[in-house]
């Protein structure tokens, strides 16, 4: 079976709601090709290795979380870029990508995925006032201890994550932002929660975890974001009777 493009498009929008965010990179179609859309691959990021496994594949589409044309990069298409767009144009591949959209979708999106995988029931948004935040709040079954909840982090996504100690208190409730989402710490303080966990850790997080008095678990950026786009392909391959494979590139960034 396959379905249009433009259809394919259309049912990722009209799930997804790209346009109601302020995002840093163009959501939705990137590069275009096929018209008919038979086969998916699906990845974290829009690598050359992705696409070199999609042509393997002979996938239509490239669905991504990190895509392209990112606010402030340099528009040239050289080096690199180049190398990545000739492929997609040589095979008449499409690259459809979802940012910011893909992470606060309450059931597709990253942080609903990622909780989902850790056992965490959602309890609101991050940002308590904002109806489309990207981190959430919420609670685990049972109180853990931080070396407890890191441990089982780690069975979960297959890395080991950085663990900083704010406080000797278990864990109850927990914020967590999937990505590259450290700077959110001090919200995560604001609402009152036990520990934070995002992907990424810059110098800054782990000063402010201290004073804070909060934990904060670093989980890895690609870690934590390789749950939403399964979700969203798996979704609309399943609309459309397409055929989907999710390929993991490797990345312990």
């Amino acid at each position: 079976m396959s379905v249009s493009l433009q259809g394919l498009l259309a049912a990722a929008d009209e799930i997804l709601e790209p346009a109601r965010f302020s995002d840093y990179c163009p959501n939705g179609l990137q590069v275009a090709g096929a018209e008919a859309v038979a086969r998916i691959v699906s990845g974290v990021t829009a690598s050359q290795a992705l696409i070199e496994a999609a042509i393997e594949e002979k996938a239509d589409v490239i669905m991504v979380h990190h895509g392209y044309f990112w606010r402030g990069e340099d528009p040239c298409i050289v080096g690199m870029k180049r190398n990545r767009l000739a492929l997609l144009l040589a095979n008449n591949i499409s690259l459809i990508a979802y940012h910011l959209p893909l992470d606060a979708h309450p059931v597709l999106g990253n942080n609903a995925q990622l909780a989902k995988r850790l056992g965490i029931a959602v309890d609101g948004g991050l940002e308590a006032n904002n109806p489309r935040s990207v981190g959430n709040v919420g609670y685990l079954p049972e109180a853990m201890s931080a070396s407890a909840f890191a441990e089982h982090v780690e069975a979960v996504l297959g890395r080991k994550p950085l663990l900083e100690l704010g406080h000797d208190r278990q864990i109850k409730r927990i914020a967590w932002c999937t990505g590259g989402a450290q700077s959110y710490i001090e919200k995560a303080a604001a609402a009152g929660v036990d520990a934070y966990l995002s992907g990424e850790v810059s110098e800054p997080t782990i000063l402010a975890a201290r004073e804070l008095g909060i934990h904060y678990i670093a989980a890895g950026h690609h870690a934590t974001e390789r749950y939403g786009i399964q979700a969203l392909a798996g979704r609309l391959a399943a609309q459309f009777g397409l055929h989907h494979r999710f390929i993991d590139i490797d990345n312990p960034a």
